[in-house]
């Protein structure tokens, strides 16, 4: 820690400043993370990539269109029932959804997302593994499956 001259209304006073100052105001300076607009984007983000349109997964989904896009908005919060009912409309996961979500909330809170396998799953499992892969490929090759000789 470092002690500061801080001037309010013309009085110096001292104020501690380090580390521990920074890590206050970088937490104040996130903004809240609100789960049904989370939820909502990656819905609209799912559907937009197919190529469908509101009516079309309201309607499979036996949801009004109304509701949907409120949904889709972040203005309504949706039970688990309806979530899944829009993920099998969408024809992906509810899992999957849940994930994204998830992956999302965890860069808005400053979290890393590990998108490798852990060091130590690595270290006791890895070598086994690209030993299994490169047999398994080794064979595969001898055999001709891969290479297309008949």
């Amino acid at each position: 820690m470092v002690k500061q001259p801080v001037s309010v209304n013309g009085v110096v006073r001292w104020k501690d400043v380090g580390l521990a100052d920074q890590a206050k105001s970088e937490q104040k300076e996130r903004k809240m993370v609100v789960l049904r607009h989370e939820i909502g984007d990656v819905l609209r983000d799912v559907r937009q990539r197919q190529g469908r349109t509101l009516r079309e997964v309201s309607h499979s989904a036996r949801v009004s269109l109304g509701y949907l896009s409120e949904v889709e908005r972040g203005q309504k919060e949706a039970s688990s029932e309806l979530l899944s009912s829009i993920c099998s409309a969408l024809d992906v996961p509810l899992s999957s959804m849940l994930r994204e979500v998830s992956d999302r909330v965890a860069v808005a809170e400053g979290v890393a997302v590990p998108d490798t396998v852990p060091q130590e799953f690595a270290q006791r499992y890895g070598r086994d593994l690209d030993r299994e892969l490169n047999t398994e490929l080794n064979n595969e090759l001898a055999t001709g499956l891969l290479s297309g000789a008949h």
